[in-house]
């Protein structure tokens, strides 16, 4: 089955996190097409999410990752580049490390049903969330957009990377044939 166009949308966005996952050496978007994907392949797309997640959620609540919390998880792979603590209000730090905590069991669940991969290399620093902001305004923002300078800028960013996971989500389950994997997929 051709993968569908939500997740190029889905690709594009990551493009903006970190362009090299995405992107031909050349800066083209070649490889953003029709290709064959097997249930497992589906669900590990969002493994590539959950691991942006938990990254952005566990650091701006507590200025470390996932390996400070559960290294294993994390396969051997690189550790975020330019992601750091935010400065949140004491009532948001703690949901928001909820939030990572909640990511970490995300990654259990699709690593234990499909099995995993060393975490890519996220680059969750200021300079790419000024980027996408500035995509989404239509204009450069004076001051750069810095997601980590306070609570409702945080909170604009991360409502931005689990709605653009959401939307892959929905869209892949009638893709996947494995009742198993739509149930792992569902409790995401």
């Amino acid at each position: 089955m051709a993968i569908p166009l939500f997740l190029c949308g889905f690709l594009a966005v990551l493009a903006l996190l970190e362009p090299s996952l995405v992107k031909g050496g050349d800066g083209s978007s070649k490889y953003c097409g029709p290709i064959e994907a097997s249930d497992k392949d589906l669900i590990q797309v969002a493994l590539n999410l959950e691991f942006l997640e938990t990254e952005f959620f566990l650091y701006g609540a507590l200025g470390k990752g996932l390996d400070s919390i559960n290294p294993s998880l994390a396969n051997g792979g690189p550790p975020p580049i330019g992601a750091r603590k935010a400065d949140l209000d004491p009532l948001v730090n703690r949901i928001i490390e909820e939030f990572g905590y909640q990511e970490v069991g995300h990654l259990r669940a699709i690593i234990s049903a499909v099995g995993g991969f060393p975490r890519p290399l996220l680059d969750l620093s200021t300079k790419n969330f000024a980027k996408l902001f500035d995509k989404a305004a239509g204009f450069p923002l004076k001051p750069p957009f810095d997601p980590y300078a306070d609570t409702i800028k945080y909170l604009l960013a991360a409502y931005a990377i689990p709605y653009v996971g959401l939307n892959g989500y929905v869209g892949t389950i009638p893709y996947l044939t494995s009742n198993t994997i739509k149930s792992v997929r569902t409790q995401l």
